[in-house]
């Protein structure tokens, strides 16, 4: 007989024994010694999903979580794109404070360097603290399934921008890589493998990220047949979290948002740059829903007189005169000159080369179609219908809900939610 044959008999001899010995567990016992768990929080991002999209009938699990807990329409933060919004909900500032103006943007302190949503060095996102980092400074494990900025070592710094090493900084406890090929399904049973772990390494506050309503809004807009598809396969995800916390028994609050609507595009709206500037005037930095731009040096009262006057879809401004409503120009990233276009048109630098009909967002925040979702049911909440609020009083409720006392200088508050708090 080999070692570990050896070994394997006596261990099965040894649990023999201990069976014969041991005293029968009544069932009634074993249960009576079940976990009882805390209510975790668990924020669950669904990108580009408008509020509106709930009354189609096909979404029951969300229409079922909306009418059980409290819910409503969201302003988006201006611009009402992914990066800065998301940063938003998790930072309780405006993205004009926050640092994460848009999608794409430049810094005057890195003039070689370009922010993309693929961009995780901490110099980019170093101005806000997001939410995780204050709970875990505070002993609330924290765990991100996808979020922008979650895959960050918040306060660390980079020795060259382009090196994967980070020198200190913190992140949460667990946290994932963004890739689009991890299905929603992987992404939600990633977030119940979470869930039953011990409790002493178990998240007490969870992201979840999906991004594919936003993306079939993008290929055929709101409208497009593609679009019930997504709204389909995202609900039954919801369905299949809900499901799994309650083969957990884990209480939850889940609070269910997006970070901006999507407006149909076409086309037959497109305003074109090249028709009012020679590409030699100026420096581009984003355009589509919003224009941004900086003059070359000495082409400033060309460019300016070509943007400035009255424009068919479109509206421009120098930073520093942007409507204050929007909260935005402050930041020095934001470039010298800003172009809104009204919903549905885009500002292209060249004219179509074929027809398309599409979908986009960006456009101002205040917009309907901009709307963002808002759902939060569980034990801390009553059914409720919320008037319109922003989205950076989304961050005041998630620190009340997973403990952490009210932070000072948010630009956010918990006053929208009050009336639908469970009592």
């Amino acid at each position: 007989m080999r070692w570990y044959s050896r070994i394997a008999a006596a261990a099965f001899a040894a649990l023999l024994q201990a069976c014969a010995t041991a005293p029968a567990v009544a069932p009634e016992t074993s249960a009576s010694v079940a976990e009882a768990r805390a209510p975790v929080t668990v924020l669950v991002s669904i990108d580009g999903f408008r509020p509106d999209y709930l009354t189609r009938g096909i979404t029951p699990n969300l229409s079922r979580l909306a009418a059980q807990g409290a819910s409503g329409a969201m302003h988006p933060s201006f611009p009402s794109k992914t990066f800065p919004n998301h940063w938003t909900l998790v930072t309780g500032l405006r993205p004009d404070r926050h640092g994460i103006v848009a999608n794409k943007m430049e810094d005057p302190a890195r003039p070689d360097e370009v922010f993309t949503m693929a961009s995780d060095d901490p110099f980019w996102w170093n101005a806000a603290e997001p939410i995780w980092n204050d709970a875990e400074a505070a002993g609330i494990r924290t765990a991100t399934m996808f979020w922008p900025g979650s895959n960050v070592a918040i306060g660390g710094h980079k020795e060259r921008p382009r090196d994967w090493e980070v020198i200190g900084g913190h992140r949460p406890a667990d946290w994932a890589q963004f890739n689009q090929a991890i299905s929603d399904e992987q992404r939600v049973n990633g977030i119940l493998d979470w869930l039953r772990r011990p409790a002493a390494i178990r998240p007490r506050f969870v992201t979840l990220y999906f991004d594919l309503v936003d993306s079939a809004g993008h290929d055929v807009g709101p409208d497009g047949a593609g679009m019930r598809d997504a709204l389909v396969e995202v609900d039954a995800q919801i369905g299949a979290l809900v499901a799994g916390l309650a083969e957990l028994r884990q209480p939850a609050n889940l609070v269910i948002v997006s970070d901006h609507g999507m407006a149909a595009t076409s086309s037959d709206r497109v305003i074109v740059l090249g028709d009012l500037l020679a590409e030699a005037d100026y420096h581009l930095v984003e355009s589509g829903p919003f224009l941004t731009l900086a003059p070359m040096p000495g082409r400033e009262a060309v460019v300016e007189k070509a943007l400035l006057r009255p424009h068919d879809h479109m509206q421009c401004w120098r930073k520093g005169e942007i409507p204050a409503r929007f909260h935005y120009g402050a930041n020095p990233r934001v470039p010298p000159i800003l172009c809104l276009a009204e919903t549905g048109w885009l500002i292209n630098l060249k004219a179509p080369a074929k027809p398309f009909a599409a979908g986009t967002h960006g456009y101002d925040d205040q917009s309907p179609e901009m709307a963002a979702l808002f759902i939060a049911q569980g034990p801390a909440f009553r059914a409720a219908r919320l008037a319109p609020f922003d989205n950076v009083d989304v961050y005041p409720l998630l620190r009340d809900l997973i403990g952490l006392p009210a932070k000072p200088g948010v630009d956010g508050t918990d006053a929208p939610f009050r009336s639908a708090m469970a009592r």
